[in-house]
């Protein structure tokens, strides 16, 4: 058995950290925490300080730095040192002490660390899509100069990657793919009139049939933008042009994304749907080990439904191509402009049509430009976000 590896979460209070918590506790004999970061839930935080005793924890602000001490103090848990803020972050994500880091914070909040990591050699566990989606290029030079290893979380994307050659370098001719098949639940609202959903609420926006998600993921799976921003991953974890890289909707679940052949073959991954499962095969890689998520059941399960994306119900999957095949800047737009909207109809002060209304006008509206280092993009996701927040305003 290999030396225990310790790891540190970033965004350890969200589903993604709680779920990879929940596997770490299964295998203490594997690994151990080192850090644990939330941006302002102390309480949440609190108590994971107390079940796995990290050396560092890190939230968002001083006042939540402030009583995180006070109750790690109340609570006997003097040896645990508090920090807060972004840099604070890079610093975790970069330690000496950091075998593994899963990248769990939402949006783009989540880029300069999990850069950070990958900057540092770690081996990067990637469930911040964003980080790929602003800065792709950027980040897998990142992960090739310094020799980290990228393992990705999404379950489709990791799905993928358990479908492609272990040896698979991003060359799809060299290993004969044809095709990578993305599968999407196509969630709570598939088979809505389309001329509805102007009336849809954030209560039934974030009500997912198959998974157990955060707010503002929850409603970019209903709008499909979540399974837009996988696009642009894929394209650049798997080397995969827009042209190669199919959505088809598949409601069970169960499939959790595909892998096409030259030959005919067709390669699928499958289980129920757990985020503890990927997070497993990541964690272990390239060994596996128990997730705690139970045996898929296929006669349970009995039939299997596909269908193709329909553009018209969900224009933000349209969006997403569009950005992908653009280039440049034009992703980091679409996410930034995605976020301020999406936080604007969870705060009902937009409709759910305005968002992929608002993330189409500022996509229009902002000059696509190359983005070489992290400063001109974070400069481009702030101009975004200006503008599509004076759209909402």
């Amino acid at each position: 058995m290999a030396t225990t590896q310790k790891i540190c979460v970033l965004g350890s209070t969200g589903s993604i950290g709680v779920s990879t918590l929940d596997v770490v506790a299964r295998h203490p004999e594997r690994y151990a925490v080192h850090a644990l970061t939330a941006h302002s839930q102390v309480d949440k935080l609190l108590e994971q300080c107390r079940v796995f005793q990290p050396a560092l924890a890190i939230v968002g602000t001083a006042a939540a730095a402030d009583a995180l001490h006070q109750g790690l103090a109340a609570a006997g848990l003097t040896g645990i040192q508090v920090e807060f803020g972004p840099d604070a972050l890079c610093r975790a994500a970069s330690a000496t002490e950091v075998d593994m880091v899963m990248a769990a914070i939402v949006g783009a909040a989540g880029l300069p660390a999990s850069l950070a990591a990958a900057r540092a050699g770690k081996k990067v566990l990637l469930a911040n899509k964003e980080a790929l989606v602003m800065s792709g290029q950027l980040f897998m030079d990142a992960i090739a100069e310094s020799g980290a290893s990228l393992l990705p979380i999404d379950s489709e994307h990791n799905a993928i990657f358990q479908c492609l050659p272990r040896q698979y370098q991003g060359n799809m001719q060299q290993h004969g793919v044809r095709k990578i098949v993305l599968t999407a639940s196509g969630g709570p609202f598939l088979h809505r009139a389309v001329e509805t959903l102007t009336d849809v609420t954030p209560e039934q926006a974030v009500a997912h049939p198959n998974w157990v998600m955060g707010r503002k993921i929850s409603v970019d799976s209903a709008t499909m933008m979540n399974k837009g921003l996988e696009v642009i991953e894929a394209h650049w974890l798997f080397n995969a042009p827009a042209d190669d890289i199919e959505v088809v909707i598949h409601p069970q679940s169960v499939i959790h994304s595909m892998v096409s052949y030259n030959d005919g073959s067709v390669l699928a991954q499958m289980g129920n749907p757990d985020m503890r499962t990927p997070i497993a095969y990541g964690l272990a890689y390239p060994e596996r080990i128990d997730s705690g998520v139970a045996p898929l059941d296929l006669v349970q399960v009995a039939k299997l439904h596909f269908e193709k994306a329909d553009f018209q119900r969900f224009p933000c999957l349209a969006l997403a191509y569009q950005a992908l095949r653009a280039g440049g800047s034009a992703p980091t737009v679409l996410n930034a402009a995605n976020e301020i909207a999406v936080q604007a109809f969870l705060d009902k002060k937009t409709g759910f049509r305005d968002i992929d209304r608002i993330i189409a006008k500022t996509m229009d509206a902002i000059e696509v430009t190359a983005c070489q280092d992290l400063a001109a993009i974070l400069e481009v996701d702030a101009k975004a976000r200006r503008f599509a927040a004076g759209l909402v305003n």
